[in-house]
């Protein structure tokens, strides 16, 4: 019957194909989800595959995001894997990954994390060979490097979500603070998406302000405090979430969707990004996250830094804390 609802017109030419724009989000958990959610109501992929080891899931998923398609511009949105639906795909989204047990290191859990890591990457460089790979999985500028080891891939299309959500978090509670928008606050964090990162006051402004005019070892003890105090709230806020409600989702969410906005619509962002760093401060061979420039063919370039001494060294503290990771993993 619905073949007679529309009459064709004979005289239609047929149109010259436009290559779709096409991404696989691997992990359908709260954090993939979040994901999944941000990236279709922004409209960020004409075809979007969800992947998971839970197939159940992943179909539940797909049908009660498809029943909200008539209230967002239109995505082809499918279950699959990599190998089936996935193919050629222009962006992998990487969110899978094992939860840390209960008295379990770090160690123990990024050597169970580059295992589950082996096994999706393998379909990932067989079937989407040309693709960007954006990791989000924890952590993350670790996960970024044993992406990097496993897969050969150039370090321009492997891509951590790095500080890019830290960094939001500083704007955010400045511009509350201040009562103004926090996209007009131009701060970032570095270094690792953990303990180690901070914030770069020396080049944080408010519009063209700089929020510290002088040197950090000027500043009076009480506008010391009150930067201290900000930037802890930014470290611990994944914990405080976390304590509340039991995961973080949302905000990631929104901040991957930033990324994948930069990258398809090729948007030359400076993005706290987590990529490959050699010879930074004499940094070589880490992962972690300093302002780069984000486009179509990922990361394309990152900004030439002028730190000053403090910051430095919090730098090379960060990559060295990483670097004790990376010793200790068999690649």
């Amino acid at each position: 019957m619905f073949d007679k609802i529309f009459v064709p017109n004979p005289s239609a030419e047929q149109p010259t194909p436009i290559r779709p724009r096409k991404g696989v989000l691997i992990g359908v958990g709260q954090v993939g989800m979040a994901c999944a959610y941000s990236l279709l109501i922004q409209n960020c992929f004409d075809e979007l595959i969800l992947q998971d080891i839970n197939q159940e899931k992943v179909t539940g998923e797909v049908m009660d995001l498809m029943h909200g398609m008539p209230f967002v511009s239109p995505t082809e949105l499918k279950g699959g894997t990599v190998a089936d639906e996935g193919k050629d795909a222009d962006i992998v989204i990487i969110t899978a990954g094992a939860a840390q047990k209960p008295g379990e290191s770090r160690l123990e859990l990024v050597s169970r994390n580059v295992n589950i890591f082996r096994s999706i990457l393998a379909d990932v460089v067989k079937y989407c060979p040309d693709a960007i790979l954006l990791i989000v999985s924890n952590p993350v500028d670790i996960m970024t490097y044993v992406t990097l080891k496993i897969t050969g891939f150039p370090s321009s299309r492997v891509i951590g979500s790095g500080t890019v959500l830290d960094t939001a978090r500083l704007r955010s509670l400045i511009g509350k603070k201040l009562n103004i928008d926090s996209r007009s606050v131009h701060a970032y964090i570095m270094g690792e998406h953990g303990d180690s990162e901070f914030p770069v006051w020396s080049m944080a402004s408010i519009g063209c302000a700089k929020i510290i005019p002088d040197t950090w070892e000027n500043l009076s003890q009480n506008d010391k405090d009150e930067l201290n105090s900000i930037f802890s709230q930014v470290k611990n806020a994944a914990y405080e979430i976390i304590n509340l409600k039991g995961y973080t989702s949302y905000a990631i969410g929104l901040a991957v969707t930033d990324i994948v906005k930069a990258i398809v619509r090729s948007q030359e962002r400076i993005l706290t990004v987590s990529t490959l760093i050699n010879g930074l401060y004499d940094i070589h061979d880490i992962c972690l996250s300093i302002p780069a420039v984000v486009n179509e063919r990922g990361i394309l370039k990152t900004v030439n830094l002028s730190l000053n001494e403090r910051e430095k060294n919090q730098l090379i503290n960060s990559a060295q804390v990483l670097q004790q990771v990376f010793e200790q993993l068999k690649l």
